[in-house]
């Protein structure tokens, strides 16, 4: 049984919980210390960090199995 409904749930069911914006901004602002820490001619250029931060293309998820960690980062490439 294939129906619209069927997928409707099985999307439904499969997506990706939600980072709140809370913990979402926590990332972002760990992963800047960081690169300061690792590039210290950052630390007075906010507008070089954050073009190392988005450089980088870290997209801060959700763990979602026993073990995993509460929150880590996936990093995409650029085709």
């Amino acid at each position: 049984m294939n129906s619209p409904l069927m997928q409707f749930f099985k999307r439904a069911l499969n997506r990706e919980p939600v980072l709140h914006p809370i913990d979402r901004g926590l990332a972002k602002q760990w992963i800047k210390r960081r690169l300061v820490v690792v590039f210290p001619e950052l630390r007075d250029d906010p507008r070089a960090l954050e073009e190392a931060y988005r450089a980088l293309s870290l997209e801060p998820k959700l763990g979602t199995e026993e073990g995993d960690a509460a929150t880590y980062f996936e990093m995409t490439l650029p085709l």
